[in-house]
């Protein structure tokens, strides 16, 4: 009997010892000689290894990275956990909050057993509680936390499309009025104003205008006349408008540590898909204002999408076109995207593959269809010999993933199973009083509480007929000729038209410069 447990104890010991090598080759592909976030430690047979760690490298963190997994498995603490190490590298992080779960970054966790346990099985023995410095932002002025807004110009044509669900011919007509609006001068910084501009040109006064452009038809202009009154009427007009949300404010760093934006949904829920196209402006205009960086030894912001499957469904092939070209070129900037969903499909497949790093949460495969994603899921991960990774995906416990980065050299890391260590800020919201209380106290209440409501198209195009016409009873000189200029030569020869002359003649009539996504480029102060 003895003997028999020696033998059993030896196999045991000679199972653990191989687990252990195995562990150890895998987190050999995780080594750096940099910074580097700590994700957590290899799992193999359901045990974690915590002297096996899985780690990105900052210097790799600009490659972008997919968080994914069904509801409920744990992603919204693995993407606490790596804001928390970013923040600690001094690395500004921003993120979508649309329930507002990862507003206990600004607050210290809670020390159990449970917690203690699983920082010791990860690794984690430095383990404490403490919190983070956060900054919270909402959607709109009727949020909890500081309202962000963005102009109508600045959004540009293309992302406000998206917003509206217009198809390829209204988005193109869209453009061609943000074109006239440009060249005339007309800044269009709230929702009131690209109405007047769209009311004045389909109106008598402005058929001839319309006609100009070319192309527009009265139709479908005023079908994007009915989309803005219904954005309007969901809330969307307390987003645009001034003062517009300066992205600087997002790349701070305070005592050493990155500040976390938190950007919720406020009362934007009838329109998610305003919330994760307005995050693709932020990314637009810091593409824009960023220099060219090349390599660096950490990132100088890294991006999350939360619920990323509304940045890409019923988007038109110009929005994908302009959300890959991002992408693609923001890694030079030093700017890191996370994309997180449930599943890596729900990115498009271009935008998929610039994505160096994975973490998979567990997929549910409950019906023939989840099966199907599941396998497609397992195909975007490289071939592994100790895993199967179809089982796996389904086993895996929450606050489990399997990862793959790049390491510092460039090269894909191999597939480990990991269970992540836990966050050391509250793993609960601090509720919509803690939020508000939080941004009442920050130091950008002052710049961004009050709305802003400067002359605007909408101003400048309510004083275009101004002037009285002349009296049609009074009799003419010998000579003149017996016809009075009709409507358009009065707004023609009008003063307030003869201002949009000057104006567009002017720095700052002339047409703005649009790049990317067709958002305008903003002056800075």
């Amino acid at each position: 009997m003895a003997n028999e447990q020696e033998e059993r104890s030896g196999v045991e010991s000679d199972g653990r010892e191989a687990a252990d090598g195995r562990a150890g080759r895998i987190a050999a592909g995780y080594a750096t000689s940099g910074p580097a976030v700590e994700l957590g430690s290899v799992v193999l047979d359901g045990a974690a290894h915590p002297s096996a760690p899985v780690r990105i490298p900052l210097a790799t963190m600009n490659r972008h990275g997919l968080v994914a997994g069904a509801t409920g498995t744990g992603k919204t603490k693995t993407l606490q956990v790596i804001a928390e190490q970013l923040s600690a590298a001094g690395v500004p992080v921003v993120m979508a909050d649309v329930k507002g779960d990862l507003s206990g970054l600004a607050a210290a966790g809670g020390a159990n057993e449970k917690i203690t346990a699983r920082a010791r099985e990860t690794g984690a023995d430095g383990w404490s509680p403490h919190g983070f410095p956060v900054e919270f932002f909402s959607l709109g002025t009727a949020g909890v936390g500081l309202p962000v807004r963005a102009t109508i110009t600045a959004f540009g044509p293309i992302l406000l499309s998206k917003v509206l669900g217009l198809n390829a011919t209204q988005e193109s007509t869209l453009g061609l009025l943000f074109h006239w609006a440009d060249t005339k001068g007309l800044p269009l910084l709230d929702l009131k104003d690209l109405r007047s501009v769209i009311a004045y040109l389909t109106s008598d006064d402005g058929k001839a205008e319309l006609k100009g452009i070319g192309g527009v038809s009265t139709t479908t202009a005023g079908v994007i006349l009915r989309a803005l009154v219904n954005l309007e009427a969901e809330g969307g007009d307390t987003f645009f408008g001034e003062p517009e949300l300066d992205t600087a404010d997002l790349m701070r760093v305070v005592d050493g540590r990155g500040v976390v934006s938190l950007v919720e949904l406020g009362a934007q829920a009838a329109r998610p898909a305003l919330f994760s196209t307005f995050l693709m402006w932020l990314l637009a205009d810091l593409f824009q204002d960023l220099p060219e960086e090349g390599d660096l030894d950490a990132p100088k912001l890294v991006f999350v999408f939360d619920e990323a499957h509304l940045l890409f469904a019923g988007a038109s092939k110009a929005f994908l076109a302009q959300v890959e070209q991002t992408v693609k070129l923001i890694r030079s900037k030093g700017v890191g995207v996370f994309f997180c969903t449930q599943l890596p499909t729900d990115v498009p497949g271009a935008v998929l593959s610039q994505l160096g790093c994975r973490a998979q949460h567990a997929v549910r495969a409950f019906t023939p269809e989840d099966q199907k994603a599941l396998t497609k899921t397992v195909r975007t991960y490289p071939s592994s010999d100790d895993y199967d990774l179809d089982e796996v995906l389904r086993t895996m416990g929450t606050g489990e993933a399997v990862v793959t980065v790049l390491s510092e050299a460039g090269a894909p890391t191999p597939v480990a199973w990991t269970r992540i260590r836990p966050p050391c800020s509250l793993m609960d919201t601090l509720g919509d009083d803690g939020i508000r209380a939080e941004a009442r106290a920050s130091t950008l209440a002052a710049k961004y509480t009050e709305t802003i409501d400067r002359e605007s198209a909408y101003e400048k195009l309510a004083q275009r007929v101004t002037e009285p016409a002349p009296d049609q009873t009074t009799e003419t000189e010998p000579g003149e000729p017996a016809d009075q200029p009709g409507v358009v030569e009065q707004v023609l020869g009008s003063s307030a038209f003869k201002s949009f002359l000057r104006s567009a003649s002017s720095a700052a009539g002339r047409e703005i410069s649009r790049s990317i996504f067709g958002t305008g480029r903003r002056r800075r102060r």
